[in-house]
């Protein structure tokens, strides 16, 4: 079964479901493939903190109503070591901010946007190859309702994961892979609490790292440091508590316990994959790079790519020949910078059993600066509100 679109779109996620609004709204067509269900993507909880350009996009493409209902705008951040708070103000350093808003709600978002305006997107529809990357008719063969389908098309946008096939079809000989894997991990849980903070608190302890986020009034998101080879079992709901408790413990502050309602492990990891594009196949989001989540910068990352690239497929579409070609360059140009600021949040902020008693000093020295001086608050602030990407040209 064979049909034809622009631009074949591998994965729903927020890369490849923004590159697909925007490319509806500047009349180019497209067709979304997505390997899981509507119910689990529109589910599946990851990060909550929107970059200022971010959530101006949404807005601007009308996607912005439900998030500035139910989510929160946050003017600033903390820092939490020596048992003391230091609050980063993002409105006075840099004038800008920061929505709380949950991946999944932007998803749910992209994807009622899609459908209510009758637009292609494919469900249960699991990538078997990408071919033709070489020539100007690539196409995504995939497995869907038993039947193995064909989607010709003269762009194919990889946006499915570390994992996808998108990633998987690059040039071997071109490609070039830059890893690191953090010896820890983040020990998560979802609990029926209010938040006990209005911002986030990044905590650094001697015990390790720990994080108090939200995802409502009434529900509280946190994490703490934890090693890999532990497993849930480990961490009884009370064990959980009592270790947030320590190391979130400051003056004043009072950490709101309730029924623990998702409770999970995420491994750390920073990679990037150069390039960003081969032939007709470009990528985007996690099958390109993983920041860890310290940051906030996975999702961001992601939907400032979908955005470069669309603007890149318009001015192509329109008759700018070389346009795709510098989409690769400028994406990388971008990500790397988001790379480093992830990287140092992580170590700044974490506990490293190799640290030797210089390392643990010099993680202070770092942490007293960045909260004690000037230039050293607006340069964390200008990176956590997020480096300025530009929505595309042409897309209304």
């Amino acid at each position: 079964m064979e049909t034809r679109t622009r631009v074949g779109i591998i994965g729903a996620g927020p890369a490849g479901l923004m590159l697909a609004h925007l490319l509806a709204r500047a009349g180019i067509d497209s067709v979304v493939l997505e390997r899981q269900s509507r119910h689990h993507v529109e589910h599946r909880i990851r990060a909550g903190i929107l970059e200022h350009d971010v959530a101006e996009l949404l807005r601007a493409t009308g996607l912005g109503a439900r998030m500035d209902t139910i989510g929160f705008r946050h003017d600033g951040t903390n820092l939490l070591f020596d048992g003391a708070l230091h609050r980063i103000d993002f409105a006075r350093l840099t004038g800008r901010h920061v929505m709380l808003y949950s991946q999944h709600e932007v998803v749910r978002d992209l994807i009622g946007a899609r459908v209510a305006a009758g637009l292609p997107i494919v469900f249960e529809a699991e990538c078997a190859a990408i071919e033709g990357i070489g020539t100007a008719r690539p196409a995504i063969v995939y497995r869907h309702d038993g039947a193995e389908h064909r989607l010709d098309c003269d762009i194919v946008a990889a946006c499915d994961g570390f994992h996808g096939a998108g990633r998987a079809a690059l040039p071997a000989a071109a490609a070039r892979e830059y890893d690191r894997v953090y010896p820890f991990g983040w020990l998560g849980i979802l609990a029926e609490a209010p938040p006990s903070k209005d911002e986030l608190i990044y905590a650094n302890h001697p015990n390790g790292f720990a994080l108090l986020s939200m995802r409502s009034a009434t529900v509280s998101r946190l994490y703490i440091q934890c090693g890999m080879e532990e497993r849930l079992e480990d961490w009884p709901d009370q064990r959980i508590w009592d270790e947030l408790a320590r190391r979130l413990d400051h003056p004043g502050f009072s950490l709101n316990t309730g029924p623990v309602i998702q409770k999970g492990i995420t491994a750390m990891r920073s990679y990037v994959v150069e390039p960003m594009q081969a032939g007709r196949l470009f990528l985007a989001g996690d099958a390109a790079h993983i920041v860890p989540p310290t940051g906030a910068k996975g999702l961001n990352a992601a939907i400032a790519d979908a955005a470069l690239l669309a603007g890149a497929i318009v001015r192509w579409a329109r008759g700018e020949a070389g346009a795709l070609a510098g989409y690769g360059a400028a994406a990388l140009d971008r990500v790397w910078k988001v790379e480093r600021f992830s990287w140092w949040m992580t170590s700044m902020m974490h506990r490293f059993d190799t640290h030797t008693g210089f390392d643990r000093r010099m993680q202070h020295a770092e942490l007293e600066y960045y909260t004690q001086s000037e230039a050293g608050q607006t340069a964390l602030a200008e990176n956590y509100v997020g480096l300025p990407f530009a929505a595309p040209e042409g897309v209304p």
